[in-house]
């Protein structure tokens, strides 16, 4: 340890008057770099709240107001809001039916009615037979069905001309024209999906890209939106969908408690990326063969084949097979670009 001692001695006068000089400018150069400093942290303090006061306010509000017009439904003041639900012929039950169950589910507090007006269109009144054989008589016609809010569009029969042409004029007044499973074809028909992103039954990617280009295909999406148009996969997809209608309307507390209320533990409607599960292909090999068109397990020894470029191909029916055989080439790239799914090796 080192100590150093300082031995206070007389300055002589000569002595004194240097070290005032040499005190003085000491003190002058302290005083200036305590102000500069000073004005450096004001500068500073100025600087951050104009870049994080401003600008950082505008991009908030702008990032509420996306997400205000985006996302919110405003329901109306007074009376119900009108659900459409378009079926024909081979409709998919828990398509509909889904949705249906969601919608009439729904409670607000301090009201004893739900909020939605459910009811069927159909071309004609004529009953019309489901998947399963379950017959329903539709309540309205496209004729006269009341003007909707809401359009739900389920897997079914191809639509006629008269049918994609209300579902074009009925949906420049809804606030969501939505498809479930296949029913994104139909929707597509209309060409309202012409340019924007679409999902749909995980089995129908192929037949689905193949005949729609026009329309971003995207697989692993539990439903997606655009606007005033949303798609669902496949089948219990739609409950998801319908569950996050009731969200956009009424908030997330009112569709949880809907959920709760039916026994519902998914929690898709919340995580429109939660179909990751399909967003490749299975693999179809020599020892399990799978339909190329839909993915669906086959019998070798029974189902419908053809050979392309070396490699079988099974299917499920005779209309996948000519599905497939109508343009091999583009079916393959089309079907999953970016899956393991291949023939198997003659």
């Amino acid at each position: 340890m080192m100590i150093v001692v300082i031995a206070a001695m007389n300055l002589s006068s000569e002595n004194r008057i240097m070290n005032a000089r040499t005190m003085n400018r000491i003190e002058l150069v302290y005083r200036l770099t305590r102000f500069g400093f000073l004005l450096a942290l004001g500068v500073l303090a100025l600087s951050a709240l104009f870049v994080t006061g401003g600008p950082v306010k505008d991009d908030h509000s702008n990032r509420n107001e996306v997400t205000t017009d985006t996302t919110s439904l405003r329901p109306p003041d007074k009376g119900k809001i009108p659900v459409a639900f378009l079926i024909s012929d081979g409709a998919v039950v828990i398509d509909f039916c889904g949705p249906w169950e969601v919608f009439q589910d729904v409670m607000i507090p301090g009201s004893e009615e739900i909020p939605f007006r459910l009811y069927t269109v159909a071309e004609t009144k004529k009953p019309i037979r489901t998947s399963g054989g379950m017959q329903i008589v539709p309540d309205c016609t496209i004729q006269n069905a009341p003007p909707p809010k809401v359009i739900v569009i389920p897997a079914q029969s191809a639509p006629s001309p008269a049918v994609l042409e209300w579902i074009r004029k009925s949906s420049k007044t809804t606030d969501v024209t939505m498809s479930v499973c296949t029913g994104t074809f139909v929707l597509a028909k209309t060409g309202l999906l012409n340019g924007k992103s679409a999902t749909t039954y995980h089995g129908a990617f192929g037949r689905f890209a193949m005949q729609f280009p026009d329309v971003q295909l995207k697989r692993g999406a539990r439903f997606v939106e655009n606007g005033n148009l949303a798609t669902a996969g496949g089948l219990s997809s739609g409950i998801d969908l319908a569950l996050r209608v009731v969200e956009r309307y009424y908030g997330r507390e009112v569709a949880q408690k809907t959920a709760y209320n039916m026994e519902y533990q998914g929690e898709g409607w919340m995580n429109p990326d939660s179909n990751q599960t399909y967003a490749t292909s299975l693999m179809s090999t020599a020892e399990h063969p799978l339909c190329t068109v839909c993915g669906m397990d086959v019998d070798p020894k029974i189902a419908p084949k053809s050979v392309f470029k070396g490699a079988t191909y099974y299917f499920c029916s005779e209309d996948d097979k000519k599905t497939f055989d109508a343009a091999p080439d583009k079916f393959i790239t089309a079907v999953a670009p970016q899956s393991a799914v291949s023939g198997s090796s003659n």
